[in-house]
C-alpha cells in the first residue's frame, strides 16, 4: 500500500468519527482536541514502552504497542491534513535531512 493510500484511510477514518461526534456532541472535534487527544495516546505508548522494559506488568503488551504505535500514527496522519502539511513530501525532506546530518557526523 503506499503512503498517500494510507493517508487517506486515516483522513477517511476521520471524517467517520467527525460524523459520530456530530451526532453524539453537537460538534466535531477542533484541531487542538485531536492534538488532546494524541498526547494522551502518546501517554499510553509510554506506559506500554515502559511494559516491554519490564517496569510494569502489561497482558498482551506486544499486541497493544503495535495497536497503539497504529493509533500514534493515525493522529499524525489526521494532524497534518488538518494543518495543511504534505507529510509525504515533508517526511522525505526530514528523512534526507538526518542522513546529511549522518554523514556528516561520520566525516568528523
Amino acid at each position: 500500500m503506499d503512503f498517500q493510500k494510507v493517508i487517506h484511510r486515516a483522513v477517511e477514518i476521520r471524517g467517520k468519527y467527525s460524523e459520530m461526534e456530530l451526532k453524539k456532541y453537537g460538534k466535531e472535534w477542533n484541531r487542538e482536541q485531536i492534538m488532546e487527544g494524541f498526547v494522551g495516546d502518546v501517554g499510553d505508548l509510554m506506559k506500554l514502552v515502559m511494559g516491554k522494559s519490564g517496569i510494569r506488568k502489561i497482558e498482551d503488551v506486544d499486541k497493544k504497542l503495535a495497536h497503539e504505535l497504529s493509533d500514534c500514527l493515525w493522529c499524525v496522519m489526521v494532524l497534518a491534513e488538518k494543518y495543511g502539511v504534505n507529510l509525504e513530501k515533508t517526511f522525505m525532506e526530514s528523512m534526507d535531512e538526518l542522513e546529511k546530518k549522518i554523514i556528516a557526523e561520520k566525516e568528523i
